[in-house]
């Protein structure tokens, strides 16, 4: 059996911006003094003169992003999410979300799985925060193959995007040649006893804690969901009738994010169990990334548990 192959979601997203520029005279690459660890350094070594460093004035970049894209530019904003969500999350709305400018915000670094960074760095809350821009348009990649196609589907589109892109290396199961559509969920395992509905690098731990759970005589369907916003509400309604339960699966705080997107849908529309595994509204800690995820119950393990508990409560 051949070894499975692991990247981070950062690094499809350098090498997507590469190809990108190559291919697109007017995407601009823009980053807040980190271009080593968001993998931005890749575009400004073959496009030094679209490349812009603006130090470490992260609202500063999104105004000068602002001001690009009123000239025609496809602009890629670039820092960690703690960052380019929080810090600057004043010119991401002001600047950028009200006036619907074309700037696609690259958010690293995202989640528990920043480790030994610690909970400064560990943005569990960009969801949330972008998600309350009206407008603004969410993705969050499960791979590096798939974190390349997220790139190129938001620059295709016009208006505010918010990619979300992990340090972590992680397994790499999507398939260069399936299509990636904004706004569309993709089914990953069938299953009628219960849906595991996941993004980010909880796809993969999903994918796992499907097959434990097959093992036990237990079917569950897994989606993931790399839109966050706009959420796809018909496999979200189809998988609540057709499972009648339903778990939630991010590297987010459970308040806000995945979880909250997926309980709006359910009570509006098909009431069932939804059990969310997430981080449960607390600040993360310093450690290696993998003995923190375990810490925070981010792992097949956790959501085989959960998914037992959704199944327990349908009526």
């Amino acid at each position: 059996m051949a070894d499975v192959i692991k990247k981070a979601t950062r690094e499809g997203y350098g090498e997507a911006l590469t190809e990108l520029g190559a291919k697109n005279p007017n995407v601009i690459v823009m980053d807040a003094d980190l271009a080593a660890a968001t993998k931005t350094g890749a575009f400004k070594k073959v496009f030094p003169d679209r490349f812009i460093d603006t130090g470490i004035a992260e609202g500063n970049m999104m105004s000068i992003a602002a001001g690009l894209a009123t000239t025609g530019k496809v602009v890629f904003a670039s820092s960690f999410a703690m960052f380019a969500a929080g810090r600057a999350f004043e010119q991401v709305r002001n600047s950028i979300g009200y006036p619907h400018l074309n700037v696609k915000i690259g958010a690293t670094h995202g989640g528990i799985s920043v480790g030994e960074d610690g909970a400064t760095h560990q943005c569990c809350e960009d969801f949330a925060l972008m998600r309350s821009i009206p407008g603004m348009t969410i993705l969050n990649p499960a791979d590096a193959v798939e974190a390349k196609q997220a790139v190129f589907a938001a620059a295709e589109m016009d208006g505010p995007v918010y990619l979300r892109f992990g340090r972590l290396a992680v397994p790499v199961f999507t398939d260069e040649n399936e299509p990636f559509i904004i706004g569309k969920a993709k089914t990953l395992a069938e299953g009628s006893d219960v849906a595991i509905i996941a993004t980010g690098l909880l796809v993969n731990e999903a994918v796992k804690a499907a097959e434990t759970l097959k093992a036990e005589g237990i079917r569950a369907r897994v989606l993931n969901m790399a839109t966050i916003k706009p959420i796809d509400r018909e496999a979200i309604v189809a998988a609540a009738k057709e499972t009648g339960a339903i778990v939630t699966a991010e590297e987010h705080n459970v308040i806000g994010g995945l979880g909250s997107a997926v309980s709006e849908v359910v009570c509006e529309t098909v009431p069932v169990p939804v059990v969310r595994v997430g981080v449960n509204d607390t600040f993360g800690q310093s450690g290696p990334a993998v003995e923190l995820l375990k810490i925070y119950g981010l792992t097949a393990e956790n959501i085989v548990a959960k998914a037992k508990e959704a199944i327990a409560m349908k009526k």
